[in-house]
């Protein structure tokens, strides 16, 4: 059976491949630097990104202590890593599914009957009505204080390169300006979600005149203080970078293919793209590295960009599309299955597309690759950290229980990624697909929360402990807690202690079966995923 045609809407500029590309091993791509080790920078740790690196889970930002940024810190015995917090009704803002779900397992157990249907979209409306009033018009609408102390964490959820190059605090007080908030009965969401969140990171971000800073820029303000002997030199000890992944993902989020056009690197057009053509993303990545090197940091490193489709978001449906290929024919939300989904009805992407996609962030990564090899050649201690490697080697549905499909590459890079020994001790063994859970407990999945597309907390400190490793090639020195004992050795995440503090782990939902229906029915009535499209997810 031979693959369907590509579409021909696909740009010239992407490049359609067999299989995605070999995972990069080696941090240093094979380049020796020499980095200058003269003084104590003043910041151990300066993180820009997005929702991966803000710590969003379930469709909300909120457990932000137990972000990846936060993990390292804490491994690093300093105490004064600086992030925001984010708490409220709800636990955090947009939409928090955890919550939702629970509360509606608290009122009516762990099966939401067709008679329990109306009560149901009551409890839900009127949790959404009291979310909504604390962000709009309660404490939650408190905009942190100018003078507060800048954050070391600048990630923001839902932000492109085009955003963390120019988006700043005041934009963000402009937008919810000019959409002041309205006490709807029926389009219950906190609006401009995503500035008001942003606000908790950037206000503080300033320069002397107190003109507000795009997170880049804030990071070159941290930087320029200095070491704490001299305040001169690098105020920054290690700065991860990484964003890239909204450049795509809006195309899993609405299971529509929108390549970028005119307009692409403008923030009051560009929302309508759900796919940056590579050509677009490479004159914006061009930008965000010349903005990197102006930085004062002792050691850089950087991310790949994942592939969106491996998120378990988008469900595969049918048979694959061809012996050994990784790809089905259809995808769409985790809650239909090859019995209840109709293309003729339900939101999908075709598996030429996702491969389109998939090609795109390719490329993407290609230029990153490139971009960390061109630093170190200059003498920069910059490092890759290839995180869409290390997801291809989890990806269940697409290699784990297929291995026909896997690439030619696999063996060579180690196989299938394996995870700390306290996480292959669970049951079952944490995988990538769609969390699913009853009253005996967890099912499947267990590295993406119940949106589909964030980690759990431990799928956090997976990503912590891999940062950690490369942090710990660079010769960043780890502290005990007491911030002067040295940690010797290979330092590890505590990952006994995560897993305690993991509530889907620890303690999974009950209704969350194979049907996946509470979910599916929460987005049906409330379009909880198109509105996590419009907070800029």
């Amino acid at each position: 059976m031979s693959s369907p045609a590509m579409p021909t809407s696909i740009p010239s500029d992407v490049m359609v491949r067999t299989e995605s590309r070999c995972p990069e091993l080696d941090p240093t791509l094979g380049v020796v630097v020499n980095p200058d080790r003269i003084g104590t920078p003043r910041h151990r740790l300066v993180t820009i990104g997005d929702s991966l690196t803000q710590g969003f889970q379930s469709g909300a930002i909120f457990n932000t202590s137990l972000s990846y940024p936060a993990l390292i810190a804490q491994a690093l015995g300093w105490t004064e890593f600086r992030y925001p917090t984010y708490s409220g009704p709800g636990n955090g803002l947009p939409v928090n599914l955890e919550y939702l779900i629970r509360e509606l397992e608290q009122r009516f157990g762990e099966t939401l009957d067709w008679w329990e249907f109306a009560p149901g979209l009551v409890k839900v409306r009127e949790l959404l009505d009291k979310i909504e009033d604390y962000w709009e018009r309660q404490e939650g609408a408190v905009i942190p204080a100018v003078n507060s102390p800048r954050n070391h964490n600048l990630a923001v959820y839902g932000w492109d390169l085009r955003n963390t190059l120019s988006r700043t605090a005041d934009l963000c007080l402009d937008a919810i300006e000019a959409n002041p908030p309205t006490d709807d009965f029926i389009n219950q969401i906190v609006e401009n979600a995503n500035e008001r969140a942003a606000l908790r990171v950037l206000n503080s971000a300033r320069d002397a005149r107190g003109r507000s800073l795009a997170p880049l820029r804030a990071a070159l303000a941290l930087g320029m203080q200095g070491t704490l002997e001299t305040g001169t030199g690098d105020g920054i000890e290690t700065l991860v970078v990484m964003i890239g992944s909204n450049n795509a993902l809006g195309s899993i989020l609405t299971f529509e293919v929108k390549w970028s056009d005119v307009g692409y690197d403008d923030m009051a057009r560009n929302d309508q793209y759900t796919v940056w053509r590579p050509i677009h993303f490479q004159a914006e990545w061009d930008k965000v590295i010349a903005e990197i090197k102006n930085i004062r940091a002792r050691h850089v490193i950087i991310s790949t960009v994942p592939h969106v489709t491996i998120a378990p978001l988008a469900r595969g449906v049918g048979a694959k599309v061809a012996a050994g290929s990784r790809y089905y024919p259809y995808y769409t939300f985790p809650w239909f299955d090859n019995k209840s989904f109709d293309p003729k009805k339900n939101p999908h992407l075709t598996g030429q597309e996702a491969r389109a996609i998939d090609s795109a962030i390719d490329q993407y990564n290609d230029l990153i690759v490139a971009s960390v090899r061109q630093a170190r050649q200059e003498g920069r201690d910059w490092y890759l950290f290839d995180l869409a490697g290390l997801l291809d080697r989890v990806a269940y549905r697409r290699y784990l229980e297929d291995p026909a499909a896997r690439p030619s590459w696999w063996e060579a890079v180690g196989g299938e990624y394996q995870l700390p020994a306290p996480l292959q001790a669970l049951f079952p063994v944490p995988d990538s697909r769609f969390f699913q859970s009853d009253r005996t407990g967890r099912l499947q999945g267990g590295l993406f929360a119940l949106d589909g597309i964030h980690p759990t907390t431990i799928g956090y400190g997976v990503m912590a402990q891999e940062l950690i490793k490369i942090m710990q090639q660079a010769g960043v020195s780890f502290y005990q807690a007491d911030g002067v004992t040295p940690r010797l050795g290979a330092v590890e995440i505590d990952f006994d202690a995560l897993i305690q503090q993991d509530t889907l782990i620890l303690n999974p939902p009950k209704s969350l079966s194979s049907g996946l229906s509470l979910i599916g029915w929460l987005d049906k009535n409330f379009n909880i995923f198109g509105r996590l499209l419009r907070s800029n997810v």
